[in-house]
């Protein structure tokens, strides 16, 4: 390691890198055990000795003391290189984000006049979001006084469900909240 002044680019980069890696685990002089059951770099169990004991069983294989079961009795150290299993913990957790999927609502709004064409067009899309895997919300928004005649709201989303049973199922019947009234749908189950 360089603690002068005079490092260079390669020497910087690999201080940073160093001080950027989360240590969730108590490596080396870290630990303060007494006394710890040890295993070694592949899975054999060694004994129980001293923390200097094994610190020097490490060191003599440039490798790292890790602290991997703190509650037993004594606690269980493993020697092994701590910055190649914290490289493979970063890429396991990478490809399970990438496994993820993200589920979203994805909302229609119409009102409670919608005319066919518009119909059929909303419609579609509702049939393209739900074949992408995503809820949908359709909500019809009232204007003015076409509060007054909330059946007809009802009607048209009564008919996006009658036109989507065979693709969806209703997660929540259609309910009024303030000037708006909603369904939500989700893509039926595969069998």
């Amino acid at each position: 390691m360089c603690f002068n002044l005079t490092c260079n680019k390669s020497q910087i980069f690999l201080l940073l890198e160093v001080f950027f890696i989360k240590q969730e685990l108590p490596i080396n002089r870290q630990i303060k055990a007494k006394e710890v059951q040890l295993i070694g770099e592949t899975g054999e169990k060694l004994g129980v000795m001293s923390l200097n004991e094994a610190l020097e069983k490490a060191e003599d294989k440039n490798l790292d003391l890790v602290l991997v079961a703190p509650n037993a009795n004594p606690v269980v150290c493993k020697i092994m290189n701590y910055g190649k299993y914290k490289f493979e913990q970063a890429k396991k957790e990478k490809e399970a984000k990438k496994k993820q999927r993200v589920l979203e609502v994805k909302e229609i709004r119409v009102t409670p006049n919608i005319e066919e064409h518009d119909f059929g067009f909303k419609l579609k899309n509702a049939k393209k979001f739900l074949a992408d895997g995503n809820k949908v919300r359709i909500t019809v928004r009232f204007r003015g006084r076409e509060i007054n005649n909330s059946k007809a709201g009802e009607v048209v989303l009564n008919k996006f469900i009658e036109n989507l049973e065979d693709v969806a199922t209703v997660e929540k019947k259609p309910k009024l909240e303030g000037r708006n009234m909603f369904i939500i749908l989700a893509k039926k189950a595969e069998k």
